[in-house]
């Protein structure tokens, strides 16, 4: 299936890109995290499982348990702090 995925702030500093539209096999938002981490080194440090990633489906916060599906919109942003 074919999924957005938008990389916000210093995610997307550091991969390079701010979207992309992915073909993907994966079926929940972890098993899409999984298949990133193995893209490239960038992905692969700036999605690493200990660091702190937030994730929306459809403009959604969601866990990693939620469902994909055909088209849906995916983005990855670290946590955002105020003061």
């Amino acid at each position: 299936m074919k999924v957005t995925v938008k990389y916000f702030a210093s995610i997307r500093e550091a991969i390079g890109q701010g979207i992309e539209l992915r073909d993907t096999s994966a079926t929940t938002l972890a098993a899409l995290r999984d298949e990133l981490l193995a893209a490239t080194p960038a992905h692969a440090a700036s999605l690493a499982r200990g660091r702190a990633v937030r994730m929306a489906l459809n403009q959604v916060m969601c866990d990693e348990t939620a469902a994909l599906s055909e088209g849906c919109e995916v983005a990855f942003f670290p946590p955002v702090t105020g003061g």
